[in-house]
């Protein structure tokens, strides 16, 4: 169990996370006015009426965006209401010009209800986050401080886009029923596992640097032992798993140093310092009834038939968990190696591409992607780019690059040193596939026995005292006979007929 240790004794952490993602659609969620906002588009030329709330302009619910929905409640194992309705939240601020929020309220059922997902806890083994809801709400604009020294700009371009906001489960009632996030290392595996479910189904780029997805995070402490749940604040529109982090760490601490000291923890509402690594009272933290919830007046209740649902399932692609698991009992893979290869669908489907249906190739792959490809992120595209060229320094090696490589090992073409040096070569931009490479520089690996027991007999004769002193029983003088007789074919020998046959020779 994650704990921090006080000037007073250990604590523990409390962690609900609410990540909004914005969801993949051609239009906002309830005007046709395009959906996408990318830096290149010039302000607020994306907005509709709608959008801004002139009077006698009437909202008509995206219909698409209620299947994004739909599909990412499936992806999570969650409850799918068959009624949900949409709120008028109310409060002002620039990047809202509607001067409410448009979203689902906390006392009614949401389109996605209860879920969960599965990550690595902290102890190494399986862990269920529970998921309270998923709504789908409208997102705001975008308030620019650094584009004049002494105004701010509004940008409504993103304002309206489909957000759907997915908040962790805490059962305050039933202590024993929770499976919540305890550390700042959890927090972002469960972080990742959202954004690549997302992904892979989909419904969101779910990307932080674009702001595609974001996170509030709910923090709150309590003695290690004790049962009852701190008080918690809430820091706003995290945009980096690192920030998130370092900022789960600082409050944590924070409130700590609060307790320890005699006072008390109030539920604020916390801004993050990126260049301090400190979070900072923002505001009081607000309840539903400052928000002055009611009803919406133009949208009628959305109605979820059986028969919707069991067609979106039918869609639903493999997801990264399901991945992952087949990975291991299928393929052979460590739970390491299938956790790496499925860090991202990208990463995934590059190795699948690569295996290409020859479960053989997966373990021989999945090293060479984790130990080489992995180290070299300028030299492939993991997002299966099968086609990109080559430039004056470097090349992409794509999938079928290296299942030729890993082919050419398996049939005794070359050794894993010839391998690893045609490797080298693409690296640094030789062009060619692996065999036209291996031809051009003459790395073919000798497997004719004549040749080979022709070096060992050289090796053997050129070294009687470790012969007699390998046959007078120091058998780990094997490796010395094999190194010279590898020197001695300029490592072309095929090491494992190499091996064998210096062992007959020697008796």
């Amino acid at each position: 169990m994650y704990t921090i240790k006080g000037k007073t004794g250990d604590w523990e952490l409390v962690i609900v996370l609410e990540t909004h993602i914005e969801v993949l659609s051609e239009s906002k969620l309830f005007s046709g006015a395009s959906a996408d906002y990318n830096p290149t588009i010039s302000p607020n030329t994306q907005v509709s009426m709608i959008d801004v709330a002139m009077p006698g302009m009437l909202p008509v619910l995206n219909e698409y965006c209620v299947e994004q929905a739909i599909r990412f409640g499936l992806g999570i194992n969650a409850e799918i209401s068959r009624t949900s309705r949409f709120a008028r939240k109310q409060y002002f601020y620039p990047d809202l010009p509607m001067g409410y929020q448009i979203t689902q309220p906390a006392d009614e059922p949401p389109v996605v209800g209860r879920g969960y997902i599965e990550i690595m806890g902290d102890d190494g083994n399986p862990k269920k986050i529970n998921i309270e809801r998923a709504h789908l709400e409208i997102d705001a604009g975008k308030l620019k401080h650094d584009a004049h020294p002494t105004k701010s700009f509004a940008d409504y371009n993103r304002g309206g886009v489909a957000l759907l906001e997915i908040v962790t489960y805490l059962d305050i009632k039933n202590p024993e029923n929770n499976s919540y996030i305890t550390s700042p290392d959890e927090a972002e595996r469960y972080l990742r596992e959202i954004r690549e479910i997302a992904r892979a189904l989909g419904v969101s780029r779910a990307n932080m640097e674009e702001g595609s997805m974001r996170a509030d995070v709910n923090v709150s402490v309590r003695r290690v032992g004790d049962t009852k749940f701190g008080t918690r604040t809430e820091t706003k529109n995290m945009v980096s798993f690192k920030f998130i982090k370092t900022a789960i760490e600082y409050e944590a601490r924070r409130q700590i140093e609060i307790l320890e000291s005699g006072g008390t923890v109030s539920q604020d509402t916390m801004r993050y310092n990126q260049s301090t690594g400190e979070t900072s009272v923002m505001r009081s933290k607000e309840d539903a009834l400052d928000y002055r919830y009611f009803p919406d007046p133009d949208l009628l209740p959305v109605i979820i038939s059986e028969e919707t649902i069991e067609r979106i399932r039918g869609t639903l692609p493999e997801l990264p968990s399901t991945r992952r698991k087949r990975y291991i009992e299928q393929l052979g893979l460590s739970e390491y190696d299938a956790g790496r290869l499925t860090e991202s669908v990208d990463i995934s489907n590059w190795f699948e591409l690569a295996m290409d249906g020859d479960n053989k190739r997966a373990k021989p792959i999945a090293n060479w992607m984790i130990s080489e490809l992995f180290a070299h992120p300028e030299n492939w595209s993991p997002e299966n780019d099968v086609n990109a060229g080559n430039n004056a320094h470097t090349r992409i090696i794509t999938p079928s690059d290296l299942s030729e490589l890993v082919d050419m090992i398996s049939e005794l073409t070359v050794n894993g040193k010839q391998a690893k040096e045609i490797f080298i070569k693409m690296l640094d931009g030789e062009n060619g596939s692996p065999k036209q490479i291996a031809d051009k520089f003459g790395m073919k690996q000798i497997t004719d026995t004549g040749a080979i027991e022709s070096a060992i007999d050289s090796v053997i004769n050129a070294n009687p005292g470790q012969v007699e002193q390998y046959r007078g029983g120091k058998v780990g003088l094997i490796g010395f006979f094999v190194g010279a007789v590898m020197k001695a074919t300029g490592g072309a020998a095929n090491q494992a007929v190499v091996n064998e046959l210096i062992k007959k020779k020697l008796g």
